[in-house]
This record gives C-alpha cells, structure tokens and sequence, in this order.
C-alpha cells in the first residue's frame, strides 16, 4: 500500500492543511516519511457532517449486514500483512511478536463483534404484554430495545497502535452498535493509523454503506481532539489515554448544551497482593515472573503491575532477590516516543528522590531507552506520602512493606480506582483474602487470581475498566462484548401499532434472538 500522508474523510483522501508532522522511528528517532497534514476546523466539520448524515441509514441496517462489514474489515486488515507489521514496529519500538499479536487481537474483536451482533441478546430486549383486565389499573403493552447514540468520535492510543486505535476496541465496538465513527490517529503512529484507516474506508466502500461510517483526521495538539468532542453532532467519545487528556476531553463533553458521555481508560497501577502462603511456597518464582511482566513492552501496558503489598519473611525476601537479579538482566526497552520516554525517566526520578524509599533492583540502562527499577518502602511512608500511589508510565514498581495484612487493609482502601488488582495465594491464604475481597470489588474491574494482568482476554465476561481515574465510567468496559453497550441507549414503545413495531421486538421475533417476555428469559422459537 501506498502512504500519501492524507487524511480520510468519507470516501475521499484529503491533505491536511493544518501544521504537518512525521512519524518517527522509535528507536532512532528518525523521521520517517510521508509527511501528515493536520485537520483545519473546516475538516472536522466535513466529518462530523458526513458521519450525522450516515447515521440514519447506517442505524437502519440489519446486524448480519453490520456482521458482515465488520468481517470484512477484520479481513482487510490481516491482508494488510508485513507491510502493516513492519511499519508498526518502527513507529513504536514493539518488538514483531507483539504486534503481530496485536494484529491478530484487533481482527478477532472485530469478529467477536460480528458474532454478538448474529446472536442479539445485546439488544436486552424486554416485551411487557399488555394487561387490560388488570386491577386496579391495566397494564400497556411495553416493549424495549437498545437503539445507537449517534456519531462517535475515537482517539487512537499511543501503546495499542492497533488494538486501541483506528480499528480498535472503541472502533469496533462503536460500528457493531450502529454508530458512524470519526477517529483522531494518533501522531505517534500516522502510518499504521493510515494503512488501517484505509482498511476501513474499503470495507465501508465494499460494503455498500454511507460513506461517513468511517472518517480519520490527524492532527498534533490540542485543537483537533477539543473540536471533535464539541461537534454537536458527536453524541460519544472512546478515549485511551492520560488521565489529564482525558479529563479534558469530560470537561468539554460536559459543558456542551448537550453533555454526552466520555469513556476514557486513564490511569491505573495495578496492584499486585502477595499473600503468605503464596511467598512461602514460590516467593523466588513469582519474583522473576513479576518482573517479566512488568517489563513486557517497556511497561507500557496499561495493565502493568505497578505497586506491590506483602508482608515481610523469607517467602519475601526470596521474591526481592530473585526480583533483583531477573531485574539485572533485563535489557532497557524502546519507548513508544520521546515524550513518553521523558515522563517515564522523570517519574522514576521522582520516586528515587522520596525519603523512605530505596532501590531495590535496577535494570540494564542505554541511551534513549529506559532501564527497569523496583523501588521498596514501608506502608507508613507510602501512607504518607500521596504521589507513591501514582502511575509510573513504563517498566517501574514500588513493593510496600508492613508486617501485618491488617494495618494494610486502611491503604487498600484509600486507594484510588484501578483496572485490576492481582492476587498471588495458596489454598492457606483463603481466609484472609476472604476479608479482603469486599474492599477489592470496590476498587477494581479485574480481580484475578496467581497470574498477571499484562494480557487481556478479548471476550464475553471481560471487563477492562474500573473505579476512577481507571477510567471515567466504572460501569463500562473497553474490551469484550459489553464493550458495545457504551454506544447504546434503551427505547420503550407503548402501545405501538403491530405494524410499526422494530423487527427486534415484533410477537414472530424474526430475527430470533432470546428477549426477556414478561420478566422469564424465552428462547426464540424453533427454526
């Protein structure tokens, strides 16, 4: 595929007009070509303009021909092959493995997607038949069904440059529930966010759709994003991001005469709870397996296991060395960009400059790279001390100390909202983690138990969110099929004319999903 530098918006390629840009090579630094012309506000306008005028016929089509549009953009994309692969390790300094996982995640959500739309119970439909005898008032005839928001504007992220980004989770999620969608690619990637937009823009074409389903801008700077969220024509926001980027983007979204809601995953660090029985029986071998994960991509997961509770004794101190050598021997990673890379070495800087903190262990250190540390402290000065609870974007963890589970417990429940927390116990530890999970709910979307969260499982019962400032809505998730639920609202129709009535909640049930009729889950009838 030939990169032009050029934005897509409906069917057309347009040059940006606003201040250009290049991507650059992770690892180097170099630019690379083609240069990116930003989107002027004229741009956004043609966007969001086309995306309102497809949202009406787009929302009217059936969820096989929505199923089958997102096949068909999962095919494009893996057509796409090395040349998408390679480009996409040079803009982010991922090693191959990992985005040709990624690569793989992002078409196989999009046919997960598909999947769910075929079977329908994302619908929720709900059918109350009327009632007239009913004393002393009768009952209407009530039937509900899920309907799209409306135009979605998606931000690409700077650490999934495919799974998160122009074809992502939000994306697909957002088309699966009948909503155009307008991303904004992210800088750091503009030619992997082209290759994959274009995917997109062919698959709309092919498959007979309004050509604003699909629009992307480029742009640096604030502007753009700001603009996107304001359009009133925009109903929804996907965000991936800083907690600061994404508090913004609520910000405007909430001050619109119109406020329409914002799903951002923002900040989490993940906390990891060493039980005793777990340290006794394998403190060495979860040692070198926590920093394995903490170290995978540079860190730059949003999953990544930043902070560590445990109590001291030898299954302790086992994990600290053997945390500290596996450390030793872990190569400094590429960031994603320079700016991330500059956080990173600030926040690192930060945490060694704290009273009460030492180091732990250290990773191998290379100019432009970052190099892995564990810090430890003890839990009154990580009472104490406010900013030790904050992300550390990359490959940096902080184990807190204290000699008895309960003096943890008043930390576990001053901490702020998390995407997970981890569990590592024996069958001996039951009892304690049996108090401590009511506060664990309260503080997390995934709790999982003797694994590490770096890894999502892409499926029906995942949950990818949290508590703020995990993310902005804690009733919401970014990955699995309830994902689509963010993108939809309910409508009920009273007494609406048989012949009127939306084929989902029609008495013959053509589409034959399962629907809740007067409150008993029924089956559809036999084919």
């Amino acid at each position: 595929m030939e990169l032009t530098g050029e934005m897509l918006i409906g069917a057309q390629a347009v040059r940006g007009e606003d201040k250009a840009f290049k991507g650059r090579d992770a690892a180097t630094g170099a630019e690379l070509e083609p240069s990116y012309g930003g989107a002027t506000t004229a741009d956004v306008d043609r966007a969001c303009a086309l995306a309102a005028a497809a949202f009406g016929p787009y929302r009217a089509t059936s969820p096989e021909v929505r199923a089958r549009f997102l096949e068909l953009v999962a095919d494009k994309i893996a057509a796409l092959g090395d040349a998408l692969t390679d480009r996409a390790c040079a803009e982010t300094g991922l090693p191959r493995p990992r985005i040709e996982g990624e690569r793989g995640r992002t078409a196989g959500q999009l046919k997960l997607f598909a999947a769910e739309l075929r079977e329908g119970s994302w619908q929720d439909v709900r059918l109350d038949p009327a009632l007239p005898d009913r004393k002393p008032l009768p009952r209407p005839d009530l039937r509900l069904r899920m309907i799209p928001l409306g135009p979605v504007a998606v931000f690409g992220a700077s650490n999934f440059p495919l799974a998160f980004s122009v074809a992502g989770g939000d994306t697909a999620s957002a088309l699966a529930a009948g909503c155009p969608v307008v991303v904004k690619g992210h800088p750091a990637h503009p030619a992997t966010s082209e290759m994959v937009g274009r995917a997109v823009q062919a698959a709309v074409a092919e498959a007979g759709l309004p050509e604003g389903v699909f629009s992307m801008l480029f742009g640096i700077g604030n502007r753009l994003g700001e603009e996107l969220v304001a359009d009133p024509r925009i109903k929804a926001v996907g965000f991936t991001g800083s907690r600061a980027g994404g508090l913004a983007l609520a910000k405007i979204a909430a001050a619109r005469p119109e406020p329409i809601p914002v799903y951002a995953e923002m900040s989490s660090v993940n906390p990891v709870l060493l039980m005793p029985g777990a340290l006794a029986a394998r403190g060495a071998e979860l040692g070198r397996a926590f920093v394995g994960s903490l170290t995978m991509g540079a860190g730059q997961f949003c999953t990544n296991p930043g902070l560590l509770f445990a109590t001291p004794g030898p299954g302790l101190d086992a994990f600290v060395a053997a945390a500290g050598d596996a450390m030793g021997d872990a190569a400094a990673g590429v960031m994603l960009h320079a700016g991330i890379l500059a956080a990173y070495q600030k926040g690192v800087e930060r945490l060694a400059e704290t009273r009460g903190i030492e180091q732990l262990g250290k990773g191998l250190t290379a100019d432009g790279r970052a190099g892995a540390v564990l810090f430890g402290t003890d839990a009154d000065t990580f009472g104490k001390t406010p900013h030790l609870a904050e992300e550390v974007f990359g490959a940096a963890g902080l184990l807190v100390r204290n000699g008895d589970w309960d003096a943890l417990m008043p930390i576990l429940q001053e901490l702020e909202g998390q995407l997970t927390i981890t569990i590592h116990m024996t069958e001996a530890d039951e009892p304690l983690v049996a108090r401590l999970l009511p506060v664990l709910e309260t503080k997390a979307g995934r709790i999982l138990v003797n694994g590490w969260p770096t890894g999502v499982e892409v499926s029906h019962a995942m949950v990818h969110g949290g508590p703020f400032p995990a993310t902005s809505d804690s009733r919401t998730t970014s990955v699995g099929t309830l994902a689509i639920r963010r993108f939809l609202r309910p409508v009920c129709y009273q007494n609406l004319p048989a012949t009127l009535l939306p084929e989902a909640v029609q008495d013959a049930n053509p589409l034959r999903i399962w629907r809740r009729v007067d409150g008993v889950v029924t089956p559809p009838p036999p084919a």
